[in-house]
C-alpha cells in the first residue's frame, strides 16, 4: 500500500475516510477512543498544510437523508476540542454545503462531511457517489480500518477515482495484525469469547493453524460443551453448530493445540443486575438455569495460560460483563493479559475494547484494534475491500 508517508499534501484537498462512529448521549461523545485514534493522521495532514476533508459514518441511519439522531455534530464538537481548532461541519455529504465549504477551505483547516450513510448510495458502493466525493478533493486517504471490511463508496469505490493512500492507523492495524499471525512470539495464546460459534468459527479455524493455546469463553462455550456431552441447562446454544464445534475440538487435538474450555461456570435463572448466582461445575449445570460467565476455577486456569504466553490475542468477553454478577471472568482475563508485561498483547476490537476500558487496563495492552469485524476478517484470512482498494494503487 502507498501510505501517508509517501504523500506530499501541502496545499492539496485531502479527503480522509476516518471511523468516528462514537457513542453519543445527551449530545455528548461518551467514548472518544476512535476519535483519538484518528488524530495522528489528521494532525500530520494539518501540519503539512493540507485542506483536510473528513468523512465518516455513525450508527445505522435509514439512508434517506439527514437524521438528527445520527448526526456527526457532537463528533465535530469533540474533535475540535481534541485538535485544538475548529472542525467545520457540512450540512450534507456531497451536496451544496459540502461543495461550498470544501472549495473555500484554507490550508490547515478541517471540514467534516455529514454522516456518509445519510446517502443510501454509500452502502451500495455507488460509482456516482464515489465520483461526487472525489470531486471535493485531490487525494484520498483511508484511515478507517474499522470499516475496511465494507465495500462502500467512501471506503473502496473512491480509490478507483482518486490517488489513494493508507493513513497511520490503517497502516498500523494491518501491519500489527498480520505480523502477529505470520510470526507470533511463542507460546501464542488466543482468547475468544462472545455469544455465537457461528460468528467465530472461521476465526477459530484460522487460529488453530497459528496458536499454541486456544481459550474459549462467552456463551459460545456452551455449544462446545454440549458437543462434549455436558449438560447446558438453558444456556445459549446453537444446535446447528454442535457437530462443527466438535470438529474444532478434534482439529485442535490433531494439531497439538491446547484448547481450553470452562470447567465451571456462573449460572443464574435470569440476566439482571440483582440476579441470584452460583458457580457450578460444567457437569452440574441445573436444567432451569443458564451459564452467564466462566467460573472462578476456569478464570484461574485461563489466567495461568495467559501468564505463560509470549503473545496474546483477545476478542470477545467471557460473560455478560456489563452486569456486575457476570463480570468477574472477563475482569480476570483482562487483568491477566495486562499483567503479562513481557508479552505482545493485542485486543481485537469489539466488546473486548469496552472491557479493557471498563476495567482500567487499556494502557497496559500492546495494541488495541479499532476494528471488530475488520479485525476478525483479517485474522480469518479474508480480503478487506478497503485494504485491497489501496493495494490496487501500488505503483
Amino acid at each position: 500500500m502507498r501510505t501517508i508517508e509517501d504523500l506530499n499534501a501541502s496545499g492539496k484537498r485531502v479527503l480522509v475516510r476516518v471511523d468516528l462512529n462514537a457513542p453519543i448521549k445527551d449530545g455528548q461523545v461518551t467514548d472518544d477512543t476512535r476519535l483519538v485514534a484518528a488524530l495522528p493522521t489528521v494532525k500530520e495532514l494539518i501540519g503539512q498544510g493540507a485542506k483536510v476533508i473528513l468523512m465518516s459514518h455513525r450508527g445505522r441511519p435509514k439512508g434517506v437523508g439527514f437524521e438528527e439522531e445520527f448526526s456527526l455534530a457532537p463528533v465535530a464538537k469533540r474533535l475540535s476540542e481534541l485538535l485544538g481548532q475548529d472542525v467545520i461541519l457540512a450540512e450534507d455529504v456531497t451536496g451544496p454545503s459540502a461543495k461550498e465549504l470544501a472549495s473555500s477551505l484554507e490550508d490547515g483547516q478541517v471540514l467534516l462531511l455529514e454522516n456518509v450513510r445519510f446517502d443510501a448510495r454509500e452502502k451500495k458502493n455507488s460509482p456516482d457517489m464515489a465520483a461526487e466525493l472525489a470531486s471535493l478533493a485531490d487525494v484520498y486517504v483511508n484511515d478507517a480500518f474499522g470499516t475496511a471490511h465494507r465495500a462502500h463508496a467512501s471506503t473502496a469505490g473512491i480509490a478507483d477515482v482518486l490517488p489513494a493512500y493508507a493513513g497511520y492507523l490503517m497502516q498500523k492495524e494491518v501491519d500489527t495484525l498480520t505480523s502477529m499471525l505470520d510470526a507470533p512470539k511463542r507460546p501464542f495464546v488466543a482468547v475468544l469469547g462472545g455469544s455465537k460459534v457461528s460468528d467465530k468459527i472461521k476465526v477459530i479455524d484460522a487460529l488453530l493453524d497459528k496458536a499454541d493455546v486456544l481459550i474459549i469463553g462467552g456463551a459460545m462455550c456452551f455449544t462446545f460443551l454440549l458437543s462434549e456431552g455436558k449438560p447446558v441447562g438453558k444456556s445459549l446454544v446453537e444446535e446447528d453448530w454442535v457437530d462443527r464445534a466438535h470438529d474444532m475440538i478434534k482439529k485442535a487435538k490433531s494439531k497439538g493445540v491446547k484448547l481450553l474450555l470452562p470447567v465451571d461456570v456462573v449460572v443464574a435463572k435470569e440476566i439482571s443486575e440483582d440476579a441470584s448466582t452460583s458457580a457450578v461445575s460444567v457437569d452440574d449445570i441445573p436444567s432451569d438455569q443458564m451459564g452467564l460467565d466462566i467460573g472462578p476455577e476456569t478464570a484461574d486456569i485461563y489466567a495461568d495460560a495467559i501468564k505463560k504466553a509470549a503473545s496474546v490475542f483477545w476478542n470477545g468477553p467471557m460473560g455478560v460483563f456489563e452486569m456486575a454478577p457476570f463480570a468477574e471472568g472477563t475482569r480476570k482475563v483482562a487483568e491477566a493479559i495486562a499483567d503479562n508485561a513481557d508479552a505482545d498483547t493485542i485486543i481485537g476490537g469489539g466488546d473486548s475494547v469496552a472491557a479493557v476500558n471498563a476495567f482500567g487496563v487499556a494502557d497496559k495492552m500492546t495494541f488495541i484494534s479499532t476494528g471488530g469485524g475488520a479485525s476478525m476478517e483479517l485474522v480469518q484470512g479474508e480480503a478487506l475491500p478497503g485494504v485491497e482498494a489501496l493495494k490496487d494503487q501500488v505503483i
